[in-house]
């Protein structure tokens, strides 16, 4: 049973507002906020496109994965990067220490968030394009999903809301 102490980790496409969102649902609830692409970018001292040039796109999952497999919170929200669903050991640390919640977003609305996928530190394989990273990663976010929040068409303020009002309701949470 997951306590009223556990985490709340924000998973989905980069673009999907998992720090933006989680900053203000960490405000609403009194805890700590984490981001995980910034962990990453303090542990190893560069930025995440620097990373992922040096590693490639796998030996940065490998680095993303050690990172977010070794998270250690409490009543903290925990934004991830957008690849840490390739990585099972991390998600099942994650869903070991809190409520994972996925923020989903049509297509369409996340190709026209996203600028520069590069700067971004978005992993993209060779050849592969946005639309197959969706459809690609979308299985992943549902599998491990404990709840999953429509941010089609909302506004920043109420995916929050929603967003305390489920994990309150999440059954097991207490």
């Amino acid at each position: 049973m997951k306590k009223a102490n556990s985490n709340i980790i924000l998973i989905g496409m980069p673009g999907a507002g998992k720090s933006t969102v989680g900053v203000v649902v960490a405000k609403r609830l009194g805890f700590r906020f984490v981001d995980s692409d910034l962990v990453i970018q303090e542990t190893y001292g560069k930025l995440l496109h620097e990373l992922i040039e040096e590693f490639g796109v796998e030996g940065f999952w490998k680095l993303e994965n050690k990172v977010n497999a070794s998270l250690l919170a409490e009543r903290s929200v925990i934004a991830t990067g957008g690849s840490v669903c390739h990585e099972p050991e991390a998600m099942k640390h994650l869903g070991e220490i809190g409520i994972i919640v996925y923020l989903r977003l049509s297509y369409d609305s996340l190709e026209e968030r996203l600028g520069d996928l590069g700067a971004r530190g978005v992993t993209l394989l060779p050849g592969q394009t946005l639309a197959d990273l969706y459809r690609e990663r979308i299985p992943l976010y549902e599998k491990y999903a404990d709840i999953t929040v429509d941010c089609e068409g909302k506004q920043l303020r109420e995916i929050a809301v929603e967003i305390c009002n489920m994990a309150e309701a999440y059954e097991g949470y207490e």
